[in-house]
């Protein structure tokens, strides 16, 4: 029997490895399912199955990688940065890689949540890999930081061969060949991220006849991602770019090649109502940025005549 002490010590014990609850701040808002306060309400649960019957062996621990068939939204895997290259001042293009030339066994278009750690503060946001569905050995994604972001602190302390926890996948979106006669990629910075392995898909397979008009909005035409990657779309018969930069005004100062495709401002009302209408087939579009542009793109489609059902909001 344990007397008193023993009890109290064996108590507090117990208290220690219970789950801390998550702050409002560590939700990534993306809507993700399970979010992570459910992940909090099923380790509380496992912690009081754990606690009545006196078992710590039921408390289980992070799982290590070993192939991303395992990839779930519940359990953290760990993946190793293989590359790191700073794209602008504030972006990051960065590689991870999976072992023995396996796939991560996400859709194109679906999301991963990465969880870090600041001042001893869990955070967790989610990132669109913008690497081929079918990578072998590697994906990549595009994230960019700010300020005052602690994300953004956690990032910028990356090294190559540093490790980061990511879970998944999570995404309502399911791109099929041929299921859209065009799709209307409205894209505003790093929301650039979803179109790409999408655009991707269709430009690798012979028998997809989807159209494609994707408008990339950025500041300036330095901070335009993935270049190269963009001209060789559109060199596709049934790919077509253009770009709105909202801080430059001259098109003399833009390579010759991007003249024509590129406006000036920002992406409004007029201009989705002509791209709407130029478009070769009925569009369906995909829209993804800020929480502002998402807004004020949902605003746009609808006054340019598509319905509720022709666009969906990553």
């Amino acid at each position: 029997m344990l007397d008193e002490r023993e009890e109290d010590a064996d108590e507090e014990a117990w208290l220690q490895l219970r789950p801390v609850e998550p702050l409002p701040s560590q939700c990534c808002g993306s809507g993700c399912s399970p979010c992570v306060f459910d992940l909090y309400h099923q380790e509380l649960a496992k912690w009081e199955a754990a606690r009545a019957s006196k078992n710590r062996s039921l408390l289980s621990g992070e799982e290590s990688q070993s192939c991303p068939s395992k990839l779930s939204p519940e359990t953290f895997l760990a993946f190793r940065i293989s590359a790191m290259d700073r794209l602008t001042e504030d972006t990051y293009h960065v590689r991870f890689a999976l072992p023995r030339n396996c796939q991560l066994g996400l859709r194109p278009g679906q999301h991963l949540v990465l969880r870090g750690k600041v001042d001893g503060l869990e955070i967790q946001r989610a990132y669109t890999p913008i690497s081929p569905a079918n990578a072998e050995g590697y994906f990549e994604v595009l994230i960019k930081c700010y300020p005052t972001g602690l994300m953004s602190r956690y990032v910028r302390s990356w090294s190559t061969g540093d490790t980061a926890f990511w879970r998944g996948p999570f995404g309502d979106f399911f791109y099929k060949a041929n299921q859209y006669g065009e799709l209307l990629m409205l894209a505003s910075g790093t929301g650039l991220a979803p179109m790409v392995p999408i655009l991707q898909t269709i430009t690798d397979n012979a028998e997809d006849e989807t159209f494609v008009t994707l408008v990339g909005c950025f500041k300036t035409f330095e901070g335009i991602y993935l270049k190269t990657f963009l001209q060789e779309q559109a060199r596709f018969w049934n790919v077509r770019t253009f770009f709105v930069l909202s801080q430059e005004n001259s098109p003399e100062k833009l390579p010759q090649s991007y003249r024509e495709k590129t406006r000036f401002g920002r992406l409004a009302q007029g201009l989705i109502k002509e791209l709407v209408g130029s478009c070769r087939r009925k569009p369906f579009a995909l829209v993804c940025g800020s929480a502002e542009f998402t807004k004020d793109m949902a605003k746009c489609l609808l006054c340019a005549g598509l319905a509720e059902d022709s666009y969906f909001l990553f």
